[in-house]
């Protein structure tokens, strides 16, 4: 594995690539840095050149400024700049697989550089706008916004996970889908690493990427496939529901992955599999 940083407008962006082959971006989401793709990565290294990165604003990517609410489009530019800086163009484009505000990310990729994409694989974007109960998610962020201003980041992530509580009438508080964050048991230097994205991820990433609207015609015209996908684990969460309407939107079926919301760590041998078939199938 080489590391590298690449310098773009408003921040330096820290980012790792293993392997030979096609290039596979792996855009991570929530808290995670490219450290959450690790295992995923290694089971495509013999024949990819795999690239992961840590997200402008998270872990070794710092701001060139003061923290501010972050856009999705520019987040995908990061990912663009970072497939130019290895070497993909339009006459050899790269896989692309996102999770969470990742898998966001990546269709947005998609939208706007479709030169640069032939596969995306969108596991669980977190799409609100898609949702007939969008009302109740625009209400819910705004309340995360105002309380992160008004008592903090860690106030501001209970008032987010109550709203996902609340979404599941099953499940109390302390069972509602957690943010993605970094398992218990990785490395203790890469736990305290992403738990320092906590405040930048509630704060500026949450409310301004839950308002994000797919350019669904463009993905519809766009040269890549574009595949929805959801764990078989998830249990009618709003990004689960979200993956299901994009892939009606676009005339296709969302694709089943083991395990849930965070199957490509917790499943990632079982997650790497059904990724490869996704990848060699054609159109």
């Amino acid at each position: 594995m080489r590391t590298d940083i690449l310098s773009v407008p408003g921040a330096s962006l820290y980012y790792e690539v293993r392997g030979v082959g096609p290039v596979l971006l792996l855009v991570c989401g929530g808290v995670y840095d490219a450290a959450g793709y690790a295992e995923l990565a290694r089971h495509f290294a013999d024949r990819y050149t795999v690239v992961t990165y840590d997200r402008r604003g998270n872990s070794r990517s710092p701001l060139a400024g003061p923290p501010e609410p972050q856009s999705i489009e520019v987040h995908s530019d990061d990912a663009a700049r970072v497939l130019a800086a290895v070497g993909v163009a339009a006459d050899a484009p790269a896989e692309v697989f996102g999770n969470s505000s990742g898998a966001i990310i990546a269709l947005d990729l998609v939208a706007r550089h479709p030169e640069l994409v032939r596969t995306v694989v969108a596991h669980e974007p977190p799409l609100f706008e898609l949702l007939e109960d969008r009302d109740h998610w625009r209400t819910l962020m705004r309340s995360v916004e105002e309380t992160f201003r008004t008592a903090g980041p860690w106030a501001a992530l209970e008032t987010m996970n109550a709203g996902f509580a609340a979404d599941q009438p099953s499940k109390s508080d302390a069972e509602a889908e957690q943010p993605p964050g970094p398992d218990a048991d990785a490395d203790a230097e890469v736990v305290a690493r992403m738990q320092e994205n906590f405040a930048f991820f509630v704060g500026y990433e949450v409310p301004p990427f839950a308002g994000y609207v797919p350019d669904l015609a463009a993905l519809a015209a766009a040269p890549a496939r574009v595949v929805p996908a959801v764990g078989e684990g998830s249990n009618g969460e709003p990004w689960v529901r979200a993956a299901g309407v994009l892939a009606e939107r676009l005339g296709t079926e969302a694709v089943a992955f083991p395990g849930d919301h965070g199957g490509f760590g917790t499943e990632h041998e079982e997650f790497a599999a059904r990724l490869d078939k996704i990848l060699r199938a054609e159109g």
